[in-house]
């Protein structure tokens, strides 16, 4: 995906939170139940919002979904949409999701690990095996 990468080069890192603040989005963190996080656009400021309880690992990850959403949907209100349209979220928070794989697991991890099963590279990087398809499978649309 191009947008991660000019973003990736723009701060210098794939970590979600120095990228979020090089472009001046606050990250916060808060008690969110169940939660795992959120994005929202306050008086045209973006805010993302992280769950205190979670892992430094499920953090990070939910960090770089709510980029994407900051990124690739940035007046999208999903929850809005969700309670009060026909309209589908889904195609948002895949998008969001592969934003957040792209980012966090690089092409050069996949090229080096390309004789693995999906299963293995999910136990190796610690994501759901669900969410490792969906890296694999766009990424090899572009090999």
């Amino acid at each position: 995906m191009d947008t991660v990468q000019r973003l990736i080069r723009l701060a210098g890192t794939n970590d979600p939170f120095r990228i979020a603040a090089c472009l001046n989005i606050p990250v916060l963190y808060e008690d969110l139940g169940n939660i795992y996080g959120y994005y929202n656009m306050v008086l045209r400021m973006k805010q993302i919002h992280i769950n205190q309880a979670l892992s430094e690992f499920e953090q990070t990850f939910t960090c770089s979904h709510e980029l994407g959403h900051a990124v690739l949907h940035p007046k999208a209100n999903t929850p809005f949409l969700r309670n009060n349209s026909l309209l589908s979220v889904d195609k948002l928070e895949k998008e969001a999701n592969i934003f957040a794989l792209d980012l966090r697991i690089g092409n050069d991890i996949l090229l080096e690990h390309c004789h693995y099963t999906t299963s293995q590279l999910a136990n190796m990087l610690g994501y759901p095996e669900e969410l490792i398809k969906l890296r694999v499978n766009e990424w090899m649309k572009f090999i």
